[in-house]
């Protein structure tokens, strides 16, 4: 029994001291010498690898040895490159800043001459990247940028035929801004179209292609016709001088052209009457319906008054009474009651002419509330418009003037529109009014001389 259990701790303790026999042992040996030949084989196959490893290891590292040899003589090669290399730059700038002084000295006064067609150069340059000359004439800025660095270079001098070119287009830029011609370039649509037409150039004002004003752009160098016109009196003179062959032409110039065209951009960007009155929003609109209420009103008024006072005028002349106007009807009672005493017939005629003032002040009244209540509709809008305008402050905030200042004009419409409203309502009341106080004076002039014959004849 206790043979059998040295024999299995025998077992175990191979199996874990050679774990390379494990693929052996995997064969499931049959008896313990089968066994320990498949140990020896394993362990004799280990020892050929491990001399092989080590074989290798010696192989290589004699090789790293070889390497950092060569690496230590390159070493030793590149620094010995780099004191020559040195020795050369110093002799090299030692022989550049002489090469200099000769070069200043042969230079003399013409130092001072490229120093002038620098400057020359710079300033057409700046004037050429904002000149509508250039929309003409391409390409020039490319030309001064190479004059510039080559005048500012140390190695390089401008020819005889770049120092002309330089006065030609200094020459060419102050012609050209006084003429007003024509040419054929390519325009780019508000769709996006890029359309080969002619184009009129205003000297250094404006372009101006189909009627129909340009804007160019100096960095790409194209010709956009504005989103956004002018007035239609601008459009016209645009049109008139795209058609004129010679003679003079009326049209509108923009007087900072030159300068990026800040007037005609400020001048399009302004909204018109229809689009202020747009801006007064719902109350703008009531306001304006009222209006044209108002003056429907007035005009239906004084028109029936005018032929109310024409009858009057008519019957004042007539020796008999007709119905067909109020002094007619007023008169028609005094015919009909002539046996009556002078208080009854006062009574009679006060009350015939009570009847007759409604039908003539009709309206007067409602033209009066109207034009109280414009302004305050104005006012109303004003104050909602504000409100709306802080609001948007309060979210956004105010990083943008022109933004607040949008709001704040857009509140102040509805004030315009109530006082706009309010005094031609005011105007026409008060004419209206005065109409139909004429014909109720007459009504009650003629009732008093009545009462006063009447009292006579008694």
């Amino acid at each position: 029994m206790n043979m059998k259990f040295a024999k299995s701790c025998l077992i175990v303790a191979v199996a874990g001291l050679f774990s390379a026999s494990t693929v052996l042992a995997e064969e499931k040996a049959q008896s313990l010498d089968q066994l320990l030949n498949m140990v020896k084989e394993s362990k004799i196959s280990e020892t050929k690898e491990h001399k092989k490893r080590e074989a290798d290891f010696r192989r290589q590292k004699a090789n790293q040895k070889s390497l950092l040899n060569k690496a230590k003589q390159t070493k030793l090669n590149e620094e010995a490159r780099s004191a020559t290399l040195e020795k050369k730059y110093a002799a090299q700038e030692t022989k550049l800043e002489a090469q200099r002084k000769v070069f200043q000295e042969r230079l003399g006064s013409l130092k001072e001459l490229f120093g002038h067609l620098t400057s020359t150069a710079g300033d057409l340059r700046s004037s050429v990247s904002t000149s509508l000359v250039s929309a003409q004439y391409p390409g020039r800025d490319v030309f001064l940028d190479d004059l510039i660095e080559k005048m500012n270079s140390n190695t390089q001098l401008p020819t005889i035929e770049e120092i002309e070119q330089l006065w030609f287009e200094i020459q060419r830029e102050t012609i050209e801004s006084g003429k007003t011609v024509s040419f054929t370039g390519n325009v780019v649509k508000p769709n996006g179209d890029n359309v080969e037409q002619t184009v009129v150039r205003i000297g250094n004002f404006n372009l101006i292609s189909d009627g129909n004003y340009l804007t160019y752009s100096s960095e790409s160098g194209k010709m956009s016709e504005l989103t956004r016109q002018p007035a239609g009196e601008f459009l016209k003179g645009a049109a008139a001088i795209a058609d004129a062959t010679s003679g003079f032409t009326r049209v509108g110039l923009d007087p900072t052209g030159p300068s990026g065209g800040s007037f005609l951009a400020a001048l399009i960007n302004s909204p018109s009457l229809e689009e202020r009155w747009h801006q007064g929003g719902l109350v703008g609109y009531i306001i304006s319906a009222v209006g044209f209420f108002a003056m429907l009103l007035a005009l239906w008024r004084f028109v029936v008054l005018a032929g109310i006072s024409s009858k009057v005028t008519t019957q004042l002349k007539s020796a008999s009474a007709n119905t067909n106007n109020p002094l007619g009807r007023v008169l028609k009672i005094a015919e009909d009651n002539k046996g009556l005493d002078g208080e009854t017939l006062e009574l009679k005629l006060e009350e015939a002419v009570l009847k007759e003032r409604p039908a003539i002040e009709s309206g007067l009244n409602l033209l009066k509330i109207i034009s109280m209540v414009a302004p305050l509709l104005g006012l109303l809008g004003t104050v909602t418009g504000m409100i709306i305008t802080f609001q948007a402050i309060t979210i956004f905030g105010a990083g943008d003037p022109k933004s607040m200042a949008g709001g704040i004009s857009g509140a102040l419409v509805t004030t315009v529109l109530g006082l706009v409203v309010a005094i031609p309502t005011v105007l026409m009341h008060t004419l209206v009014y005065g109409r139909a106080k004429r014909v109720l004076h007459v009504l009650e002039e003629q009732s008093a001389g009545l009462i006063a014959e009447n009292s006579e004849a008694k």
